[in-house]
């Protein structure tokens, strides 16, 4: 029996909501994504994943040596390292050479999408349309990516080598799409200011790197079909993180060892941590986004009471419950992440009416309502030194 079903309400439109009691740290459900891509500067910064599934294709030691920048470092019990089992099973495409965890990805790939845009022995040549259009995307969406410009390839790929496109056309439709001035904001969200001229010169690209006006499969693929393409993503996409250090650290934490070794390891960790702050910061996984059909209904919640991981260390979503859920209560992430989910009423709302276009009316922000409409002079200093890092 299913655990959720899927109720359109007035207020909110669609949601998911619990058949049966869920219990705290329950599995709701597993997901699939319909695709999902690494955003093309994690890639072109040496982050090695599974062209398919994303799963990390470095072992945990050689991932905090690169973060770390230290060569020297060495891990105790690379046991605990996934990757470190796994190794004989990495594969590539012999055409192009893009790089996979096993041999079942590789076909996965070549099956829904890869045979069709493969680029072979062009795929390191720079003047390649497709290559010009991700240089063109990374131009114009500099780090922290919300979004990733092989989505859209994967898409054209997925319609060409689709037994069925009109099929594909009624999945893709099937989420959540807004308005044309909702668009707009999604574009200034995704693109920056200069969104409407990127928009179409990143269409005049797409159209010249895969032949469109020639190709009947992508007949959908006009001007305004690309925008509510891009709308849907940017509305639709869900972030993804890996990392086979974080798989190490996890696994190592929860080995039994004496208090020598503990007290050594866990310094180790703290040590490494460190490093790694200093040399790259917050960007230590393998990062990409994807479309999940079943997880894209979701609503938000300030007060969420379930929130998605990816167990797998690859794409594979699943929903847990962060409390125990009620037959008939409404299931809810937060599209926030912790720092901005405890900061004022007034700071949510601003952040999800500028980047998810509605007015939250949860729980706790209706709780909430009668607090002073600003923001504390603590977040405005964070804000503050925000800008000043980004300039």
């Amino acid at each position: 029996m299913e655990k959720v079903i899927l109720k359109s309400t007035a207020e909110k439109g669609r949601g998911l909501y619990a058949a049966e009691l869920i219990p705290e740290g329950g599995i709701i459900f597993e997901e699939q994504p319909l695709v999902s891509c690494q955003y093309s500067w994690n890639a072109a910064y040496g982050y090695l994943a599974c062209e398919y599934c994303l799963r990390p294709l470095e072992t945990a030691e050689r991932n905090a040596q690169r973060l770390a920048n230290d060569p020297c470092i060495m891990l105790p019990r690379t046991e605990c390292c996934p990757v470190e089992a796994n190794l004989a099973n990495h594969t590539k495409c012999e055409r192009c050479g893009a790089l996979y965890c096993s041999a079942d990805c590789l076909q996965e790939a070549a099956n829904r999408y890869h045979t069709a845009v493969c680029l072979g022995s062009e795929a390191h040549n720079e003047q390649h349309l497709v290559n010009a259009l991700v240089e063109f995307w990374k131009k114009m969406h500099y780090p922290p990516e919300t979004c990733g410009i092989m989505l859209f390839v994967k898409i054209v790929g997925m319609f060409r080598q689709a037994a069925d496109p009109q099929a594909l056309q009624a999945e893709l439709q099937d989420f959540v799409h807004k308005s044309v001035n909702e668009d707009l904001l999604i574009f200034h969200k995704m693109l920056g200011e200069k969104f409407t001229q990127q928009i179409e010169q990143l269409y005049e690209l797409f159209c010249k790197a895969f032949q469109v006006e020639s190709d009947e499969r992508l007949s959908w693929l006009t001007p305004e079909g690309f925008k509510s393409l891009v709308a849907l993503v940017g509305t639709n996409g869900q972030g993804i993180g890996t990392s086979s250090f974080g798989d190490w650290v996890k696994n190592v934490t929860a080995c039994e060892m004496s208090d020598q070794e503990r007290q050594a390891v866990d310094q180790l960790i703290d040590d490494l941590y460190a490093k790694m702050d200093d040399v790259v910061g917050s960007f230590l996984n393998n990062e990409g986004s994807a479309l999940y059909a079943r997880q894209s209904k979701i609503n938000h919640s300030c007060a969420p009471n379930a929130e998605t991981v990816f167990p797998k260390s690859n794409h594979m979503l699943a929903l847990r419950a962060t409390r125990d859920i009620q037959p008939g209560e409404e299931i809810c992430i937060s599209y926030l992440d912790e720092c901005n989910l405890q900061r004022s009423r007034h700071s949510r709302q601003k952040t999800l009416k500028d980047y998810y276009l509605f007015i939250c009316q949860c729980e706790k922000c209706e709780s909430q309502i009668n607090d002073p409409d600003e923001t504390s002079e603590e977040e405005e200093d964070e804000d503050d030194d925000d800008m000043e890092e980004s300039d």
